[in-house]
């Protein structure tokens, strides 16, 4: 009997697991859930969730290859294809961004092509469409799953189930009239009339958000001299679109530089596996002196011109922004957007960005032994850093916000840290009210663009997993326990889902089957990198060989992780 695995969701996590997977000498009987019906694409890429003006994050030359890299598949596509994604044949490039619709159509090529070499290799697939996996019970010798689909609903039982459900997302996107809690699906935002919108964002999914809207209000287009313009429809006067934030900056341009990485100077795994070997859990501060040296090492300019000597953990944060902060936003992403684009063309890189790009994946290491005070530390001012410097946005993005400024639909607003936000509940019609220092700003539409939220272990949709306790909160030492110089220090449960170095759930529960949870949304709290294409990869290919090792045992033990 073949081991038989089961993968929920076919989203990149899933796809990449699936192709560690079919590598195995030993014939797998492998079943893949997905409750949409175009398997292989994932929500964030899928055609009911995206609009065609939505920018992938992330450019061909970093997108891990399945079969082929996305240019290799996107040089086989004819000049048709090309046409309907907006792209020109002459212009197809490593280190060009493109549509997310693009990106869903490659991994679903991509899907159908590996399972065609599964077949050849002797597993055993099953690929089942509109099947949603609605429970999941730990029990002695396997993983029961309770699946619904259109024929009503059916248990079925697998030695290895990976949940790999991806993002969470909202059930209904418009909770009250006017009122968006995600910029997803984008097909509800087409429906925002001529009027005032607030986004509040504005990183890249707020940026697509406008683009959906802008796009549905008029069109952009290249003038006589090559420069992108913005011409409103008529009858759309009244759109005007305020981009908002904490900080009121835009994100920085995609920046040029080597891939893959090239090795830290300073701030390396080893310096960072050496602070962990230590057994301590204050290492923030030491961690930060090799992310500082790393950027006096690759980039002392920088370093001294910001006083880099003289800053914490607790004051990085507005020396990094300052250039930003001190100008106007569009002036500044238009400086940004030249830099980028000279830049690119001498393959020149700048130094301190790439240093903190370098370290982020290094200095994720870390995070699960920090103690409770550094974690809340970290989250609060230091993590945003690394996410604005590797979550830069394409050129065109800029592109089209400038272009959007200049025909005087766009403006951004800065929220500092005492703000307000006033809807329906408050009494309005529609939309919603932001008021920041006394001023009132009127918005007829409004969209929350944000990002991810991180979830427990109490928020997973699988009920009778969860009062199985089948899985739990992660957890991190108590300060206390720490300043005591406990050894085995006293742990407090501070979200998320606590997971080994395989992802699989710390359980107090004994079975033969075997769960790994690869579902982003409850990994943020000790992995707040963990969102992107090469993430996806590196979860699926770690429980891929987990799984494979398991199966590679003669006769597997009995799975028991102590509690």
């Amino acid at each position: 009997m073949f081991p038989r695995i089961a993968i929920i969701g076919t989203g990149p996590t899933g796809l990449y697991t699936f192709k560690q997977l079919i590598g195995s000498t030993v014939p797998l009987s492998i079943t893949l859930y997905e409750a949409e019906g175009e398997p292989g694409k994932g929500t964030p890429y899928h055609p009911d969730m995206n609009d065609p003006a939505m920018l992938s994050n992330i450019p061909s030359i970093e997108f891990p290859a399945f079969t082929e890299t996305l240019v290799e598949w996107l040089r086989r596509q004819d000049d048709e294809t090309l046409m309907r994604h907006g792209i020109r044949r002459e212009t197809i490039d490593e280190r060009e961004f493109y549509p997310r619709l693009v990106l869903g159509d490659y991994m679903q090529a991509q899907f159908e092509r590996m399972q065609a070499i599964a077949a050849e290799r002797g597993h055993e697939i099953f690929v089942l469409a509109r099947h949603k996996v609605i429970d999941i019970e730990i029990q002695a010798d396997a993983i029961r799953l309770r699946v619904s689909h259109v024929d009503g609903e059916n248990d079925a039982a697998y030695d290895h189930v990976v949940m790999a459900t991806g993002h969470n997302w909202p059930d209904s996107t418009e909770i009250r009239p006017g009122y968006f809690v995600s910029p997803w699906p984008a097909t509800v935002l087409t429906s925002i009339r001529n009027e005032a919108v607030g986004i509040l964002g504005t990183s890249l999914s707020g940026i697509d958000a406008l683009m959906t809207v802008a796009t549905a209000h008029g069109m952009f287009y290249a003038d006589a001299a090559g420069d992108l313009q913005y011409q409103p429809a008529e009858g759309t006067e009244a759109f005007k679109a305020t981009l908002m934030s904490r900080k009121g900056i835009l994100p920085e341009a995609d920046f040029y530089c080597p891939l893959p990485y090239v090795t830290p100077l300073v701030c390396t795994e080893g310096a960072i596996d050496a602070l962990i070997a230590t057994g301590r859990h204050d290492l923030l501060d030491e961690v930060f002196e090799l992310f500082r040296g790393e950027i006096v090492a690759r980039d002392p300019d920088y370093a001294a011109r910001i006083g880099l000597s003289q800053l914490t953990v607790e004051t990085f944060a507005t020396a990094y922004y300052a250039d930003r902060s001190e100008n106007d936003p569009f002036v500044w992403a238009a400086k940004n957007l030249a830099e980028a684009e000279e830049n690119r063309q001498k393959r020149y890189t700048v130094p301190w960005r790439y240093a903190i790009l370098i370290t982020h994946e290094i200095v994720a290491k870390v995070i699960p032994h920090l103690d409770q005070n550094d974690l809340k530390r970290f989250h609060r001012h230091f993590k945003g850093i690394f996410i604005d410097d590797y979550a830069t946005v394409p050129l065109m993005s800029i592109r089209r916000l400038l272009a959007l400024a200049r025909a005087g639909k766009l403006s951004i607003l800065k929220l500092g840290e005492d703000y307000e936000i006033r809807t329906a509940e408050d009494g309005l019609e529609r939309g919603a009210e932001i008021v920041v220092g006394g001023t009132t700003h009127s918005f007829g539409a409004f969209i929350d663009a944000t990002g991810q939220e991180t979830l427990s272990a109490t928020d997973l949709p699988f009920p009778t997993l969860v009062d199985q306790g089948g899985v739990r909160e992660a957890t991190t030492p108590k300060v206390e326990a720490i300043r005591s110089l406990d050894r085995d220090p006293d742990m407090v449960r501070t979200g998320g889902i606590d997971v080994d170095e395989f992802y699989r759930p710390r359980l107090g529960l004994m079975s033969e089957g075997r769960l790994y949870c690869a579902a982003v949304a409850f990994l943020l709290h000790k992995e707040p990198f963990v969102q992107g294409i090469t993430s996806a990869r590196d979860i699926g290919e770690t429980v891929g060989r987990a799984i494979l090792a398991d199966i590679a045992e003669a006769k597997a033990p009995v799975f028991q992780i102590s509690a």
